[in-house]
């Protein structure tokens, strides 16, 4: 895990962690507006702009507190059966390299030569979760690109200086959320597995969306 230009990145190192799932796509706009019509939570201010209002975008906008209001909601409309949660950091970036030590979920190419059509996406918005087939070989889309995505952690820059072996989170409350992902509003559009971000739990911007994870109960970790 981690190993960067950016100190927030270092020092690389080795993880375990318990199997999980996470989900193919990020949380779309339908998904979420069928929490919004159960529930009483509001909706982002910018929610019916056109850019953001094909039902297979991103749901963007969704603060940290709004994505794990879903994830409750999620789990009890479940009856129980999966407790969902946002995926952690490690989880995150496990997921995106894919069990392979390469800087990007397709690989080490820079976006600009691997990305179909990197030059014309992402004018005004967010693309569909799906309009392009996966690069990855374990079959997720948009790890690294179209929003940014909440994870589970608070945000420390120095956490990989101190961070448990296993199952690592950082639990210590500060005044941001960690975030990984690219963005469809920033000039380079995709990033690095390795790259991290964050901002307040209570912000809701444009470019910030998320994606459900799941623990795999009695299975073996991995590394």
């Amino acid at each position: 895990m981690g190993g960067g230009p950016r100190a927030n990145e270092n020092p690389p190192h080795d993880v375990r962690l318990d199997a999980f799932r996470m989900a193919r796509t990020q949380v779309t706009r339908a998904e979420y507006q069928l929490f919004l019509d159960a529930t009483t939570r509001s909706a982002p201010e910018f929610w019916n702009q056109p850019e953001f209002s094909h039902p297979r975008v991103p749901a963007v906008g969704p603060s940290w507190d709004d994505a794990m209001a879903y994830c409750d909601w999620l789990t009890k409309r479940l009856g129980g059966r999966l407790v969902i949660r946002l995926p952690t950091e490690a989880e995150w970036e496990r997921a995106a390299r894919g069990g392979r030590d390469v800087d990007y979920p397709w690989g080490d190419e820079p976006p600009e030569e691997r990305i179909p059509d990197y030059a014309q996406r992402w004018v005004s918005g967010p693309e569909p979760v799906d309009a392009y087939p996966s690069s990855h070989p374990w079959g997720f889309l948009g790890l690294c690109e179209n929003v940014h995505e909440w994870c589970a952690d608070w945000y420390q820059a120095d956490f990989y200086q101190h961070s448990p072996t296993t199952n690592p989170i950082c639990t210590q409350a500060g005044r941001r959320r960690s975030s990984r992902g690219g963005s469809w509003r920033h000039t380079v559009k995709a990033c690095r597995c390795a790259h991290r971000s964050s901002i307040p739990p209570s912000f809701r911007y444009s470019d910030y969306g998320f994606r459900v994870a799941t623990a795999v109960p009695g299975n073996a970790s991995s590394t």
